[in-house]
């Protein structure tokens, strides 16, 4: 595969992710095609419920064929798909996986579902989301299949793929967007869905504070909206937040169309999934940029699927980074 260093070590275990989060992309944008704003209930989340499952499926199948061996941490299980009750959605992640996989049947795939049940720490894992963003998905805006692997608690490869977004935040989708990342090597974006070489991504270079912009979650329950604009009031930021679903805000700051994400905690008692943030912590460091929690300290991936030593997250394009966690400090940020 061009662009990518052919002689690092773990370009096997990239182009192997790399080949599985496209297969799953494919069946999430056929999933969400397929739904009708109008008819769909907000209670009903069935079809990123279908392209969850089918999503995982698909990944973990294609990391298992190549690496049998390997831990999945992932987010879902099979347990809920086995029951009678959902024999209706059974079939269709049956129906979506068969049209990729031909001949798959619902007790393979629910084992395929199940090799991402890892929980505890090892050595060398995999960590999955198979789809970050869920009311993204429903509503038709971001959603990313995030996909990190981990080794000795240092994210060491990661792709996330984005379906819904563009070559810039502004433009249509297109064929989607797939960021790659090696530790040490660097990071790269491809269309998700079409042919076209991976290409090198870089963080912005902006240094003053004042003119910088954030991303933020869509969702206010993912995090404070109103501690960001406290921190935007004091650094004198003028530009409005992009407001966007999934680890698509780490691709956005990885390509430098904003300075900093900000993933400030709502309460003393939460602490997030690694699922949520190994691949676009990966993107974002080796884009430039430089990750860390709301206290300036590392995220620790080797406490299992919990990052369970850390408060928040603050991603940026690295000479802002200071001025921003002072920010959150002199304004008591996350003291509750």
């Amino acid at each position: 595969m061009t662009g990518y260093p052919q002689d690092h070590p773990l370009t096997t275990e990239l182009e192997t992710a790399v080949t599985a989060v496209r297969e799953a992309g494919r069946l999430c944008r056929i999933v969400q095609a397929e739904i009708d704003p109008g008819a769909l209930s907000k209670q009903d989340r069935s079809p990123v419920t279908v392209a969850d499952f089918g999503s995982q499926a698909l990944i973990c199948r294609a990391l298992r064929d190549v690496f049998p061996n390997d831990p999945i941490i992932g987010e879902e299980d099979a347990d809920v798909l086995r029951e009678p009750a959902q024999a209706v959605m059974m079939e269709r992640v049956v129906e979506h996986v068969g049209n990729l996989r031909p001949g798959s049947d619902a007790a393979e795939i629910c084992d395929w579902i199940d090799l991402g049940g890892a929980k505890e720490y090892s050595p060398r894992f995999w960590t999955l989301d198979p789809i970050d963003g869920t009311k993204g998905f429903l509503r038709g805006g971001q959603y990313a299949i995030a996909l990190a692997l981990v080794l000795d608690g240092q994210v060491a490869a990661a792709v996330l793929g984005c379906p819904n977004l563009g070559p810039t935040l502004d433009a249509e989708r297109g064929e989607g967007s797939l960021f790659t990342a090696l530790k040490g090597a660097g990071c790269w974006e491809m269309p998700l869905a079409g042919p076209g070489n991976p290409v090198p991504v870089k963080v912005s270079s902006q240094t003053d504070p004042s003119l910088i912009r954030f991303c933020e979650s869509v969702e206010a329950a993912h995090s404070s909206h109103g501690d960001a604009a406290r921190i935007a009031d004091r650094l004198a930021i003028k530009a409005r937040p992009a407001r966007l679903d999934s680890q698509a805000k780490y691709a956005v700051v990885a390509r430098g169309e904003a300075e900093a994400y900000l993933r400030l905690p709502r309460d003393r008692v939460y602490r997030e999934k690694i699922w949520d943030h190994a691949a676009g912590l990966l993107v974002v460091t080796e884009a430039g940029g430089r990750v860390t929690d709301i206290t300036g300290r590392d995220l620790d991936f080797s406490l299992g699927y919990k990052l369970e030593e850390n408060r928040g997250v603050v991603a940026t394009n690295t000479p802002v980074h200071d001025d921003v966690l002072e920010t959150i400090r002199t304004l008591g940020i996350g003291e509750f």
